[in-house]
């Protein structure tokens, strides 16, 4: 009982993801709604839109339990662990993109082994350089603050803003899934973007 209910209170912390067709177009942010369902790779149109130098910093890398709806997004058991990667898109050194990727330990075999050691390289130069790619249906969500992942997010950007917005997505390489999420910050250099997008 005391399990169902932690597992319940972590639940009301995390986020409510939707796909795009249960978003009325209005209540999504103008300023973002290509970004939000952009098909191709998000860091290589960050790095289109970015004046300035381009980099991914790391902020973690470890064997981790997946959030609750991270876990039930890719079919596992609440107590697995995956491999959970969290990393910024920094454009002139500040943060344009938090993204967090979630790695099913059966995922990490053969090829797919090279996800467990990208370093600095980002994973969408691995994942869209592989012709048989596939990707499942985007979801978004807006992001409160107080929710784990905007904690998360937020934690080096010092944003004073309430509310953020992400997408996620679970992407298939060689028929093996991962789930890669991002959240956009309230930067003006990608909003002022995304607004001439």
């Amino acid at each position: 009982m005391a399990e169902m209910n932690r597992q319940g209170c972590q639940q009301c912390f995390e986020p409510v993801w939707r796909p795009r067709r249960q978003w009325h177009r209005s209540r999504l942010p103008a300023p973002l709604r290509d970004w939000l369902f952009y098909a191709g790779s998000l860091t290589r149109r960050v790095q289109r839109a970015c004046p300035g130098p381009f980099r991914v910093e790391v902020l973690s890398q470890s064997w981790e339990r997946p959030m609750h709806n991270e876990a039930c997004r890719l079919g596992l058991r609440h107590a697995r662990l995956a491999l959970v990667r969290q990393v910024y898109l920094l454009c002139d050194e500040q943060p344009w993109v938090f993204a967090r990727t979630v790695i099913p330990r059966t995922t990490l075999r053969g090829r797919c082994r090279v996800l467990a050691r990208l370093g600095t390289r980002p994973l969408g130069a691995v994942l869209f350089a592989d012709p048989g790619l596939q990707r499942d249906e985007m979801e978004v969500c807006s992001i409160r603050r107080g929710q784990a992942l905007f904690d998360l997010a937020t934690r080096r950007s010092g944003t004073r803003c309430e509310t953020l917005w992400g997408r996620r997505s679970v992407f298939y390489l060689r028929g093996k899934p991962l789930l890669v999420g991002e959240v956009f910050m309230p930067v003006d250099g990608l909003w002022a973007h995304a607004r001439e997008a």
